[in-house]
């Protein structure tokens, strides 16, 4: 069974990612689809960009952030075949959630991979160091 995991897009690749999937609404910036070493981008399952803007611009805090997302995962029709997807990559190797965040535990990041282990019932191992 792999391990969850997470990175930023910008740090650096290795063979222990294995499947990586990128978690952005948006492509990171300054960075080629060669460079990020994507196997995936899973945009449907990130927060609306309604939600996005309202928390980046301040309109609405932390915790309300993220209780939005997480009932935007549980409403959203995308999430019950991410989760499947995850589990099947799971069960034979390591799974990196890619990020382009400064500031992982004040994004989605945390709320989609506390979904993620709710729904799969285990545990991620964090931002890789």
């Amino acid at each position: 069974m792999g391990i969850l995991k997470v990175s930023r897009v910008y740090d650096e690749n290795t063979k222990e990612d294995g499947q990586r999937i990128l978690i952005d609404r948006l492509w990171p910036r300054g960075v080629s689809k060669e460079e990020a070493a994507i196997d995936e981008w899973a945009k449907e399952i990130t927060p609306t960009n309604e939600l996005r803007k309202q928390y980046h611009e301040g309109l609405i805090d932390q915790d309300t952030f993220f209780n939005n997302y997480r009932k935007e995962l549980e409403e959203n029709e995308d999430s019950p075949a991410f989760v499947s997807k995850v589990e099947g990559y799971l069960r034979v190797e390591n799974v990196t959630l890619v990020t382009s965040v400064k500031n992982i535990s004040a994004s989605h990041v945390p709320v989609l991979c506390d979904f993620l282990e709710k729904e799969l019932g285990l545990k991620h191992s964090g931002k890789k160091d």
